[in-house]
């Protein structure tokens, strides 16, 4: 009995456990992880309720329980704020073209910087979607 509650303990330890100013249960992997711990809670507290040891049985289920809602938390990100439209300025100097630039140049440019940048080629979502706004801005999409 000793080993299931040190056993819960520690895994609440692990749980709350910040990295990076990013807590462990906001991964994905948390949500596998919290059903997984919730069925072992059930099952051990349906066995100690079988043994009559009424306290423990509580404890765990009461723990299961927990675990069991916590897997069910929503934890997708609220969507972005709309932001101001990019300035030309702005759009210019992140694809790298000048002001007299062609919509051939400006097509060319971002086609370049975006098999660099795209993230299946190791870049970053952010990055590209700043690539096609500068883009969009540019040739008035």
């Amino acid at each position: 009995m000793g080993y299931i509650i040190l056993g819960g303990l520690a895994l609440l330890v692990l749980v709350t456990a910040g990295r990076a100013r990013r807590p462990l249960r906001v991964r994905r992997e948390w949500r596998f992880l919290s059903s997984a711990g919730a069925i072992a809670a059930f099952v051990a507290a349906a066995i100690l309720t079988v043994r009559e040891a009424w306290l423990p049985a509580l404890l765990l289920a009461g723990f299961g329980l927990s675990l069991a809602v916590a897997a069910r938390l929503d934890t997708r990100r609220a969507p972005a704020p709309p932001q101001e439209p990019m300035s030309l300025e702005a759009a210019r100097s992140i694809l790298g073209v000048g002001p007299q630039a062609s919509p051939d140049e400006i097509q060319a440019a971002y086609t370049r910087l975006m098999r660099l940048a795209h993230p299946d080629k190791g870049g970053t979502s952010g990055l590209a979607a700043q690539l096609n706004a500068a883009r969009d801005r540019l040739l008035g999409r």
